[in-house]
């Protein structure tokens, strides 16, 4: 992939120079939630709650390998599973016509150790102008295109490894910090953009883990109103305990209406970063001095054939087929994980108010090692939501 051959600190402090000029931040709302009115006549505070369920069936169908791609030697794990994915909780309280607090919370997460789960976003927004808007507390920073959705409308599975393996390095997911955002023209060009500052150490942490911040912003210019073609641009540089740290992505994404029923809307997306994590992971005597030689890189396609029916009982169905490379270590010890997840959805409800969906998911690995997660499988998905 080109773009990794870029020169990290010149791209990431030129996109931050120009950030600094500029889409307010898509909340990690369950429904999408328009700006508020600018009326005189409107009373203060208003509430929203709203709330997304979300439960799977899964059944491994690889031998001796458990439904979370687990291998076991010795035939043991469990290979069929009821799954409680998400009870989520979202109150927003808009306290005035500029200011808002969002709190968002994972019941289901209870059936883990609740210490750094649970509460999702928990913060306050205020907007200043289109071009300007501030957030404070615990978000999701825009670092590429999952950012912008909610899980409830995620055209696959679940999130991409890819997204998964940056959250644990600071980048994307659920982080503490602040941010600005904001949207103006470029011309003829929609510009949105994102400037964030975390900790990088994850949700609900009581401090941070170190001193060095990570700074991150995103770019995203709509090329095309007719085929909603958007190009972003993600840059990231810090510092994890006294080293220096990186990251970059680029991101294409498109939406293409054949006629009032039929729409394909394609996602792809590429990042690299300092593992910083696997790095820190290593005893300090066995480890090299430049945390750059730990690198994770991937890339992701994700493209979702829509079909509207609104029959009074199924309102459309979508088939997606979503491929993934991703290497957490591709300069020292390379071993690439591909996964395809072919899904079939149904929604019963408009705007994923009810859904269904039915996927199989193919992981495999330029070489396997027993007894780890890093294991050929297959493993196939019933998975039910309700938007509320």
């Amino acid at each position: 992939m080109a773009f990794f051959s870029i020169k990290k600190k010149s791209l990431i402090l030129c996109m931050l120079a120009c950030g600094l000029s500029a889409y307010a931040q898509n909340q990690d709302s369950l429904k999408t939630t328009p700006p508020p009115q600018e009326e005189d006549n409107v009373k203060y505070p208003q509430l929203q709650i709203k709330g997304l369920f979300q439960a799977r069936y899964l059944v491994g169908m690889t031998k001796d390998v458990d439904v979370n791609g687990l291998h076991h030697t010795d035939g043991s794990g469990t290979d069929n599973n009821f799954m409680l994915k998400y009870m989520r909780v979202q109150v927003r309280a808009q306290i005035s016509k500029r200011t808002e607090v969002v709190v968002l919370a994972n019941l289901a997460d209870f059936k883990n150790d609740p210490k750094s789960r649970v509460l999702e976003n928990a913060y306050l927004k205020y907007t200043f102008n289109p071009k300007l808007a501030i957030t404070v507390g615990q978000f999701r920073p825009w670092f590429g295109i999952e950012e912008t959705y909610p899980i409830d409308i995620i055209k696959s599975l679940d999130w991409s490894n890819q997204y998964t393996e940056f959250g644990k390095l600071g980048w994307t997911s659920f982080q503490i910090g602040m941010s600005a955002t904001g949207q103006l023209q470029l011309g003829e060009i929609p510009f949105q953009y994102a400037v964030s500052v975390v900790n990088g150490n994850g949700k609900n942490q009581i401090n941070d883990n170190d001193n060095g911040k990570q700074y991150s912003t995103r770019l995203v210019f709509g090329l095309s109103k007719k085929y909603n073609f958007n190009v972003g641009l993600n840059g990231g540089i810090g510092e994890v305990f006294s080293k220096k740290v990186y990251a970059l992505g680029v991101d294409l994404s498109s939406l293409i209406h054949f006629d009032p029923k039929w729409s394909l809307d394609m996602q792809l997306e590429g990042k690299q970063a300092t593992n910083h994590v696997l790095y820190n992971s290593i005893a300090p005597e066995l480890r090299p001095e430049n945390p750059d030689q730990y690198l994770i890189r991937g890339v992701y396609f994700l493209p979702n054939l829509r079909y509207e029916i609104n029959h009074k009982n199924l309102s459309a169905f979508e088939l997606s087929c979503r491929y993934e490379y991703l290497d957490t270590n591709f300069r020292m010890a390379s071993n690439p994980r591909q996964t395809i997840t072919p899904m079939f959805g149904l929604e019963f409800l408009k705007n994923y108010g009810a859904r269904i969906q039915l996927g199989v998911q193919f992981d495999r690995y330029k070489h396997q090692v027993e007894n780890t997660s890093q294991y050929n499988n297959n493993l196939f998905i019933v998975q039910v939501q309700s938007r509320f």
